[in-house]
């Protein structure tokens, strides 16, 4: 069990953090099989803000990690994909950030 409830699965030798996103994954593929999705990818980092350095000492880098990146043949565009059971602050606030640094690219969030 994670600190926010959810149980990681094991689907096909991967481990995903939920049964919703191991369940988004499945749909995905499916999607991509038929040739409406393509360039499938999970786990993708989206760097924030870069590490730095701060009186000697080194400040990590604060990175987004999205579920699924993919490219939508309908629409035409890259996807970026989030399963959530409910939206934290740290994730909230990510999100905006995310936005600001990725103009071009929105999340979609897909709830239980």
């Amino acid at each position: 069990m994670s600190k926010y409830g959810n149980k990681k699965v094991v689907v096909d030798g991967e481990e995903f953090d939920s049964q919703l996103e191991a369940n988004r994954w499945y749909e995905l593929k499916l999607l991509q099989r038929a040739k409406q999705i393509k360039d499938l990818r999970r786990q993708i980092r989206f760097e924030l803000q870069p590490s730095y350095k701060k009186n000697g000492k080194t400040i990590q880098s604060i990175n987004y990690i999205a579920d699924f990146v993919y490219y939508d043949v309908n629409k035409k565009k890259f996807i970026v994909e989030d399963t959530k059971g409910y939206k934290t602050e740290t994730y909230k606030l990510k999100k905006k950030i995310f936005e600001y640094k990725y103009p071009e690219l929105e999340i979609t969030e897909i709830f239980e």
